[in-house]
């Protein structure tokens, strides 16, 4: 199925790397001009070279998405950069692990509340749009307990809610709004190949409880967020795709 995104705005949050530069790329790929943040530099820079190789407009902007005033004044930014606005998705994560004050801290401030104030300072761009979609990234965490990861999984099960709430509130603007529940995706650099070396059991444990044999790619998370944002999704809104290769049918 061919997605053609051309004239459409989109805006990506932790976009620099794994599955946010995937999304970022696939929505490039589709037509889109795209901006993204993130919090280092050279990352940003390289991913934005790739955007704009695609022959599309570009913006990239550091930005610390726990800082709460930084969040308005960047999605500001990236509407003006790319003349406006039509997509947003809210991909960053703090991985909010330890199930203390630091864990959860970094769990609600980035994963929850950079969603919520991403999605209010997005609102009246894609309204003045005339409509669009917003995308939030969850995660299969959210569908069953944890003792790992307990900040991570209970804020991405709030995500799947918000993204309900967000649905019935939004529709009346013509503002979709979806989420995707990605399984354990693996990338260079990211946590689950380091967890390869750093820890095998668990890495082998997570492998075995995959049907089909392997770890996810950003890649086929993005292919989904891509076709989540466009007028092929036009009628779908308020739903979570999980996009696991059946990790949670075991």
């Amino acid at each position: 199925m061919h997605v053609d995104l051309k004239g459409r705005r989109a805006v990506v949050t932790g976009g620099s790397k794994g599955i946010g530069r995937s999304i970022a790329l696939g929505l490039a790929d589709a037509g889109a001009a795209v901006s993204i943040c993130a919090r280092g530099r050279g990352a940003l820079d390289a991913t934005a070279a790739e955007i704009r190789s695609r022959g599309v407009t570009a913006h990239a902007a550091e930005c610390d998405l726990a800082d709460r005033a930084a969040i308005p004044r960047y999605i500001g930014a990236a509407a003006d950069a790319l003349g406006g606005m039509d997509i947003l998705v809210n991909n960053a994560s703090g991985f909010g692990a330890t199930d203390d004050e630091e864990g959860w801290a970094r769990s609600l401030d980035i994963d929850v509340m950079a969603t919520v104030r991403a999605s209010h300072a997005a609102i009246a761009f894609i309204e003045r749009a005339g409509g669009g979609a917003i995308l939030n990234i969850s995660s299969i965490s959210a569908y069953h307990a944890s003792t790992r990861t307990p900040p991570y999984a209970a804020v991405k099960a709030a995500l799947i809610n918000y993204t309900l709430s967000q649905a019935l509130l939004l529709a009346p603007k013509h503002i979709r709004v979806n989420a995707i529940a990605p399984g354990s995706i693996e990338f260079p650099g990211g946590l689950w190949e380091k967890r390869k070396t750093a820890d095998p059991k668990l890495y082998n444990a997570v492998l075995r409880s995959i049907p089909w044999g392997r770890l996810g790619r950003p890649e086929e998370v993005a292919s989904v967020a891509v076709f989540l944002v466009s007028d092929a999704a036009a009628w779908v809104t308020g739903q979570t795709l999980i996009v696991d290769g059946g990790q949670t049918l075991g």
